[in-house]
């Protein structure tokens, strides 16, 4: 094993970091039990009308030259705007999966698509369907991915009002004290995960959690997966609107943050069980 953290200039300019505990190990060609595919991506939706189809387009030309065997997986979280009918435009692609759902908000909507994704394929990656992060960036991840088990797109030029700034460093306080250091940017939406640990992680967080991807980005990291963290431009919305503002936001950071720490002792078991496997693997070899 070994303990490090790496920093890699791409050819694209992209920084990337990588930190971890990790067990000298090969990479595995098999696939996971039951996947048949090699990625799935998962977008989660609401009211995105102006801008849903352009996202899906993008992403279906940059994963096309890229990736073998994929699905885009489109998750529409009750829009009450022309989202589902935009979506419509897909619907004779078999490389596009649109799920019509009531609205639950953010969080449970993406641990909804990452549970059914990672049964799916070897890997899951999630964006947001607001265009905010483009799919220019995701070759840097995918074709660095054979070295890692979690790639964490951080945002970079992100231009946010003081309170979301607070949020931003109040979330990674939090997971870096509840659970572990190693992911930069805690709540992107930009992210690459194994499935097999991801699968692992998302079957034990309570299906109404407000901020998932702050409890699986500390409990990956807690667990000693190999991590990556690479600068990826962001830029403001478009189109659309902010679903979450003013008091709410406060409100929900509250509420992401208690139910972060309070579900830390639960993580902390499923990251000692992914402790014990990457152990046995690497002790197999």
């Amino acid at each position: 094993m070994y303990r490090g953290c790496v920093r890699i200039r791409g050819a694209s300019s992209m920084e990337l970091s990588c930190c971890g505990v990790v067990p000298a190990r090969e990479e595995s060609a098999e696939r996971i039990l039951g996947a048949s595919l090699d990625l799935v991506v998962v977008i989660p939706a609401y009211n995105e009308e102006e801008c849903i189809t352009d996202v899906v387009s993008d992403w279906l030309k940059t994963l096309e030259s890229l990736v073998g065997d994929y699905r885009i997986m489109v998750l529409d979280d009750g829009s009450t705007d022309g989202t589902r009918q935009a979506l419509s435009a897909f619907s004779d692609d078999a490389r596009v999966e649109v799920v019509s759902k009531a609205n639950s908000g953010h969080g449970p909507t993406i641990l909804q698509g990452y549970r059914v994704a990672a049964g799916m394929a070897d890997w899951v990656f999630q964006c947001d369907g607001d265009n905010e992060m483009s799919s220019d960036s995701f070759g840097g991840l995918w074709q660095t991915r054979d070295g890692y088990d979690a790639l964490f797109g951080t945002r970079t030029n992100r231009r946010q009002s003081l309170g979301r700034k607070m949020i931003s460093v109040l979330s990674r306080l939090t997971v870096r004290l509840a659970y572990a250091r190693g992911v930069d940017d805690v709540n992107t939406p930009y992210r690459l995960m194994r499935s097999r640990f991801l699968a692992e992680v998302v079957s034990s967080i309570p299906d109404s959690t407000f901020a998932p991807n702050l409890v699986i980005s500390g409990t990956l990291a807690a667990g000693g997966v190999r991590i990556a963290n690479v600068g990826v431009p962001h830029q403001n919305r478009c189109t659309g609107a902010v679903s979450i503002k003013k008091w709410r936001l406060w409100r929900s950071a509250a509420l992401s943050l208690v139910q972060t720490v309070t579900l830390a002792p639960d993580m902390h078991v499923v990251a000692l069980g992914i402790k014990a496997s990457l152990l046995t693997g690497a002790c197999s070899r």
